[in-house]
């Protein structure tokens, strides 16, 4: 028998749930004071979470998509860009957004029902947020491209879900980069459920990051929360990126701690036993005890932390509260450059309802 092609996905971990190192550390991060202001900024986003929920329950905010459970891999993505790369977000990502300079404030707008929100003010050339599953992908795919056309030091990552990687849209993006040695890495955050549907149930594949192989992309399974594992595996796909050896799909491995969004009831469809499981290896409590006992981090630091989280949260929640709501007419503006008719008209009679004609 001849074997056409055979393959294996390596698996990277070094702290494991217990906090404890399970494999020698790269050496880039074996100074546990280096990962200090990124666990910082995975408290940050735990801190904006919880407070953004407590917001919707009140009526605040609309439905909202919580990031829990998924902060070293979003800080993790977010931390190994350069400010010129380009970001190609699902609706979760909200520890690399925040680092690359998006505001809490435009996160609470979008969710508040205000476009206003997908205009960040910085980084311009990042793409706003994607409600349609893995269209982002191929908009990376195509920017990745663009720079590797005009010879630019720059990549493009995009995020997508378990769910996303079985989109056409995903496919056609890892083909494209491979077909081009494109400068691109998707990343595939694995939470275990595509909404209501298990991985199991969406795709046949042993494992996500064998789906870029089809495509001649490197690929790579990841410990999502694994702060460490998070940055080497970026690393090694930065790397080979702007290098010139093209592009990659990491899948992260990681958990969806709280419902899809806030109008979903995920105990409907998921058990008790396997969300206790989830949290006994969420990222937090592993980068924490890695880091008390190293005697870089403390229980003092901790908690003036999380009360400065809450005083800078709070502030965005105030500006986001009182920010003036956009006239009805607003969501006519933009959409044409010459509006058809009906829309016009649509667009007095929203004004005549309010009493403004």
């Amino acid at each position: 028998m001849t074997i056409a092609a055979s393959f294996e996905i390596e698996y990277l971990q070094f702290i494991g749930p217990d906090g404890k190192t399970v494999a020698e550390l790269p050496e880039a991060f074996r100074d546990p004071s280096a990962l200090v202001p990124l666990f910082k900024q995975m408290l940050f986003v735990r801190t904006f979470d919880s407070k953004a929920i407590k917001l919707q329950r009140t009526g605040k905010l609309g439905t909202y998509a919580a990031s829990l459970g998924h902060e070293a891999t979003h800080v993790g993505i977010g931390a190994s860009m350069k400010p010129e790369d380009v970001f190609a977000p699902s609706y979760r990502e909200y520890g690399a957004q925040f680092m690359r300079g998006v505001l809490p404030r435009e996160v609470l707008l979008y969710w508040g029902g205000d476009e206003r929100g997908n205009d960040f003010e910085g980084p311009r050339h990042d793409y706003p947020w994607c409600v349609p599953i893995s269209t982002q992908c191929l908009m990376a795919a195509g920017a990745a491209l663009s720079f590797k056309l005009r010879k630019q030091d720059r990549i493009a990552v995009a995020c997508c879900g378990d769910g996303g990687s079985s989109k056409t849209d995903f496919y056609a993006a890892l083909n494209s980069a491979g077909a081009y040695k494109s400068p691109l890495v998707l990343c595939v955050i694995n939470n275990g459920w595509a909404i209501s549907v298990p991985r199991h149930a969406q795709t046949g594949a042993e494992t996500l990051a064998q789906k870029g192989l089809a495509g001649g992309l490197h690929c790579l399974q990841v410990d999502g929360n694994d702060l460490v594992a998070v940055l080497e595996g970026m690393r090694r796909a930065v790397e080979r990126a702007r290098s010139g050896e093209g592009g990659s799909v990491i899948e992260f491995m990681t958990y969806r701690l709280h419902d899809h969004t806030t109008a979903d009831d995920a105990t409907r469809y998921r058990d008790d036993a396997e969300v206790k499981a989830g949290w006994e290896r969420e990222p937090m409590t592993r980068l924490r005890t890695y880091l008390t006992d190293a005697g870089a981090w403390s229980e003092d630091q901790e908690k003036a932390w999380i009360e400065e989280c809450g005083k800078r949260v709070d502030v965005e929640i105030n500006a986001y509260l009182e920010t003036p709501v956009q006239p009805v007419e607003a969501m006519f503006d933009h959409l044409y450059a010459d509006p058809p008719a009906d829309l016009l008209e649509q667009r007095e009679q929203a004004i005549a309802r309010e009493g403004r004609a």
